[in-house]
């Protein structure tokens, strides 16, 4: 057993030398050498952040698949890579972690083995999950490519930047959905996979395991046919019990997604998709999905089964079928109906009952948010009415002593005026009241000297206007006198000459 545990660490390590995780740096367009695995060789646009970070996965020299990986989640955005053909089937290997995420000054350039990579990077695990994380819970390592999609190494697969926590269950039912899609609805009707792309990715929760590596909320898969008369399908699974998977039109799947990216440029030639391909894929795709349901119903039928045994065990061997009599025969088939009719109830009332229970729990978590809501902002609005009512209390002292200062203000500007008035009139020389005080007297011996001068004015006005009427009427008449005479002689010298 001890040769078997050193001979598989030694593949892993040889391996690991193999393969080599390329950190895609932010100056460079997409992802470098690995845009061939996007439609176009564009990456969806919408999805990078600052917390991203573009991984180039190659192996032997080759690309394999590419990685958008977050670093403040742990778990990959979505992994890109092209359906070439069908990979081997093996059991799981060992995982890898790519120590440059943590330490980009770190002389491992290639994805290594944990045990390897921790005793030369002293951060490692500061971004990017750790096997660590998974021991000890409930969840597995789940890959966005899956190792039996890869037509190369299975190692290929097995970083745990192509990783992300699922349950044993739902790890299971997804790889069947994505094998039974792919050999049966997306290859055939893409020319065996020759030219489809595929990118898978996952949509986080708010749920963390061990309070590091984030748990999704669901896994989704978009496929690009880019040949004449191509598709896009789009694809959704939730990580609930019983949810299948879930067939979606790329548009409305990045509606699904946040910050509604573009995942495939020009949505895949939209324009000359084929319809009748579309409709194929839907078919087969329906029948993946009644097969899943079928499965799931029977692991639900297990316990009532097993449980049956359980009590079979209890009761006493039954007789040879040679002696089984024809009665017994009747009863059983009789009684088969009815069993299963009883399992069916069962299932029912259990299935009932916990969707009961998840209604009443979803109707009492609303209940409680609303009280807590109401309750914050009651409590809301009497811290403000307090604070603005001590605000209020607070500045009424201010307020008061703002208002005597000014009352202070105006008494002394009035004592002010009235101390400048008093100095003015102590300040007026003794002449100035006497002239004040005589100027009555004056006034009034004044008068009839004034009334006299008036007189003597309107006396000297009247003269003078008869004097002017009658100086202008003799200038008038002695005028009018030398005109006639003039006048008469020039008449009397005509007269004479006409005679």
């Amino acid at each position: 057993m001890g040769t078997a545990r050193w001979f598989a660490l030694g593949s892993l390590v040889a391996l690991a030398g193999l393969l080599e995780g390329r950190i895609v740096g932010e100056e460079e367009a997409g992802f470098g050498e690995c845009n061939k695995f996007f439609y176009a060789e564009t990456p969806p646009l919408g999805l990078a952040a600052d917390s991203h970070v573009k991984i180039c996965q190659r192996s032997e020299g080759v690309e394999r698949f590419a990685t958008l990986y977050s670093t403040q989640d742990r778990i990959p955005v979505y992994s890109a890579f092209r359906a070439l053909g069908p990979g081997a089937s093996g059991a799981e290997q060992g995982w890898l972690v790519e120590p440059q995420i943590d330490d980009p000054s770190s002389s491992l350039k290639e994805v290594s083995n944990e045990a390897d990579a921790i005793t030369s990077v002293k951060t490692l695990g500061s971004k990017q999950a750790l096997n660590t994380d998974y021991l000890d819970s409930d969840y597995q390592r789940g890959q966005l490519y899956p190792f039996s999609f890869s037509s190369d190494s299975q190692m290929d697969t097995f970083t745990l930047t192509n990783a992300v926590p699922m349950t044993l269950a739902f790890r299971e039912r997804w790889y069947m959905n994505l094998k039974s899609l792919m050999d049966r609805a997306l290859a055939p009707q893409c020319g065996n996979g020759e030219d489809l792309y595929i990118i898978t990715g996952v949509v986080p929760s708010d749920h963390k395991v061990k309070d590091r590596v984030t748990l999704p909320e669901f896994v989704w898969l978009a496929a690009c046919c880019a040949v004449p008369g191509g598709w896009a399908m789009g694809f959704v699974k939730h990580t609930r019990n019983g949810d299948v998977i879930e067939d979606v039109m790329v548009k409305d799947l990045e509606k699904l997604l946040p910050s509604h990216p573009q995942l495939f440029q020009n949505n895949c030639g939209e324009t000359e998709q084929d319809t009748e391909k579309m409709k194929k894929i839907l078919e087969m795709v329906n029948q993946v999905q009644d097969e899943e349901r079928t499965v799931q119903s029977k692991e639900s039928s297990v316990p009532f089964s097993s449980t049956r045994n359980k009590r079979s065990d209890l009761l006493p061997p039954e007789a040879p079928e040679e002696s089984s009599s024809l009665l017994g025969k009747l009863m059983g088939i009789i009684a088969t109906p009815f069993i299963k009719l009883f399992q069916l109830i069962c299932y029912l009332v259990v299935e009932i009952l916990k969707y009961t229970i998840c209604f009443l729990w979803y109707i009492t978590k609303e209940v409680i948010n609303t009280i807590e809501s109401c309750l914050y902002r009651l409590g809301s609005a009497t811290i403000s009415y307090f604070m603005a009512i001590g605000e209020e209390l607070v500045s009424i002292p201010w307020k008061v002593l703002k208002v005597v200062v000014k009352i202070i203000r105006a008494v002394l500007r009035i004592l002010c005026c009235l101390l400048k008035a008093v100095c003015r009139i102590l300040g007026i020389p003794i002449r100035v009241l006497v002239d004040v005080a005589t100027f009555p007297v004056y006034t009034m011996s004044a008068v009839p000297i004034v009334c006299k001068d008036i007189a003597v004015g309107l006396g000297g006005t009247v003269s003078l206007l008869f004097d002017t009427a009658f100086g202008t009427v003799g200038n008038l008449f002695q005028v009018v006198v030398g005109i006639c005479k003039r006048i008469g002689y020039k008449v009397t010298f005509d007269n004479s000459g006409e005679l």
